[in-house]
């Protein structure tokens, strides 16, 4: 089916045509259209205009009221305070739009971007040999969720995982392993948490050789070497760990409900070969120099305590590489070989400076431009209920599986106390998709760039701003359409609206803007408001308006189809977070 015009739209197109009407001189305005409490749409781009032409602005209101064509879209607009214009919209338009965006199935009539292009999200960064904390959620989170926006409005997105397997670290790793063969087992045989069990023995242990024993440390200071030169029984070695790494890491983002793909796992490894050529060519152009023998980037504008500048290692001078090299690496492979145009890094708030170096670098060298952009989506901390970093009682890093594990528990309480004819087993996998989205829809409604508070009695509540409240409001709306029987959800465009459901109605079309909205801003917490205001305002026709019980048969299809509409849009907009919504709770 074709896309569907949002009424926003089409008012904004009528408004338009009616101010190039009033004052043709202007040639095209924009009316500068927004929602507004005393009517559906409000214009305040009269003012501006008629400053600019000199105009009184409420005379040139009342000449544009009389130009625009009303009837269809527009019931009524009116002159308001110093020019504005009050803009009622017809129910008979909101019904068929709705009408036409249930006709369009999954889509909803959202129109696919024109001029789409390719986004590489890097995101869910782990570490190998390492357990994941609360540290690692955002990232994960977020990445996922932009990728469900971009993904819908026609972006092609690429996921990369920058997994940290590579450095000195894994010298002593693998040395350890050379020299205890079989202490890890393949990783076909375990799963996740043996997987993590497994490497936590192993590196404790190699760790404590490493401080203990000077000839096992010069080793495996030894293997680093044979390691980046690609001494074939240490990659070996290597890749066993690699491997038993990802099995953990595949076990714990399969409890929090996301895809991982295996050939979207590109380390640091991955770029290793690259690094050399990298530094060559940011030599060459001139935009790293040596400087006590390293290989740096200057940045006049970035200066230390010192008021010295602070440079970006690209080579140290015992000719090693570190993390800007291999960021600048995966620059050119995502713009050359991907051929991306815009490179998006969901990465901790802290590691700003370093990739504003990293990008402004890849300026510089011309492998970003005007026409392929990179942005890093800065995210902030999870903090527990005193404010500070979230820890254990005993100042530990919280492991992103404990986590996990707990908010499914709540939530499974909650499923219980409300479950009315659910089995045990039902109970339990509602209480994973609740827990789950319950922690997701926390970090997501909360703008990237800013803290969270971590507090799981708050997230499972059935009441507020929380995604159980979300997907309670979901599985209700299930159940009356499951009460109707043969009664059929059907649009009745000749019926008049009651507010509540001109409310519901005027917000369900706006979805397609939100969504590319929140895509274009990278800002998944947009969706999410959009999505608990769409509750709310079901909540509110549910009590103001009876479904099966209203007046008329035609009333009760208008309303059962109301509800459909908005069922389909609290799944299709939950999905994009990556939020499940449960049939029945």
């Amino acid at each position: 089916m074709a896309p569907v015009t949002s009424l926003s739209d089409s008012v904004h197109q009528r408004l338009a045509a009616a101010l190039s009407a009033a004052l043709p001189q202007a040639g095209s305005a924009d009316p500068l259209l927004r929602r507004s409490d005393r009517a559906d749409f409000q214009a305040n781009g009269i003012l501006a205009l008629a400053k600019k032409e000199k105009a009184n602005p409420r005379e040139l209101a009342t000449q544009v009221v009389g130009n625009v064509v009303s009837g269809d879209v527009i019931k009524d607009v009116e002159v308001s305070g110093p020019g504005f214009l009050n803009i009622t919209v017809a129910d008979r338009a909101i019904i068929e739009n709705l009408a036409a965006r249930h006709a369009d199935g999954e889509r909803l009539g959202v129109p696919l971007k024109e001029n789409a292009g390719i986004t590489v999200v890097d995101y869910a960064q782990p570490n190998v040999a390492k357990e994941m904390h609360v540290g690692h959620l955002r990232s994960a989170v977020i990445g996922d969720a932009l990728r469900g926006m971009l993904d819908f409005t026609g972006e092609k997105t690429i996921g990369r995982h920058h997994i940290g397997d590579w450095g000195t670290q894994f010298g002593m790793l693998i040395q350890y392993l050379f020299e205890h063969p079989g202490e890890l087992a393949p990783a076909a045989d375990v799963d996740g948490e043996q997987a993590m069990s497994n490497l936590n023995r192993v590196y404790k242990a190699s760790r404590a050789l490493f401080d203990a024993d000077e000839e096992f440390k010069e080793r495996a200071r030894k293997r680093v070497v044979a390691l980046q030169s690609g001494d074939k029984e240490t990659l070996e070695l290597w890749q066993q760990f690699v491997d038993e790494s990802k099995v953990y890491f595949y076990s714990v983002f399969e409890k929090l409900d996301m895809e991982i793909r295996d050939e979207e796992i590109v380390g640091e490894s991955a770029y290793n070969e690259g690094m050399p050529e990298t530094a060559r060519l940011l030599e060459e152009k001139g935009v790293a120099v040596r400087s006590e023998g390293a290989l740096v980037v200057f940045f006049d504008e970035i200066r230390g305590k010192d008021d010295q500048p602070v440079p970006l290692i690209v080579q140290k001078a015992d000719g090693g590489f570190g993390y800007a090299a291999s960021d600048l690496t995966a620059i050119r492979n995502r713009v050359f070989d991907l051929k991306a145009t815009t490179l998006l890094y969901v990465v901790d708030v802290r590691q700003s400076l370093h990739f504003r170096m990293v990008f402004e670098t890849a300026r510089r060298a011309g492998w970003l431009s005007e026409d392929v952009t990179a942005h890093n989506m800065g995210y902030g901390t999870v903090l527990g209920a005193d404010g500070k970093p979230f820890k254990t009682r005993e100042g530990e890093t919280v492991r992103l599986e404990d986590l996990l594990d707990e908010a499914v528990q709540r939530a499974a309480e909650v499923v219980r106390e409300k479950a009315q004819d659910l089995t045990e087993d039902e109970i339990q996998e509602r209480a994973a998709q609740v827990g789950i989205g319950a922690v997701k829809y926390a970090d997501l409604s909360t703008s990237p760039n800013r803290d969270y508070k971590f507090d799981l009695d708050q997230m499972v509540s059935l009441n507020g701003d929380t995604s159980v409240y979300l997907q309670y409001a979901y599985a209700r709306i299930q159940s009356i359409l499951r009460k109707a029987g043969e009664t059929k959800a059907v649009a009745h465009p000749e019926l008049e609206l009651a507010p509540a459901e001109r409310a519901l109605g005027l917000h369900l079309d706006a979805f397609g803007d939100t969504v590319f909205e929140a895509a274009a801003e990278y800002a998944p917490h947009k969706l999410a408001a959009y999505l608990y205001q769409l509750a709310s305002l079901y909540t509110t026709f549910y009590d103001k308006c009876p479904v099966l019980k209203a007046e008329t048969p035609e009333q009760i299809e208008n309303r059962l189809f109301l509800c459909d509409v908005t069922a389909r849009t609290l799944h299709r907009g939950m999905g994009l977070l990556g939020i499940r919504t449960p049939e029945r709770l």
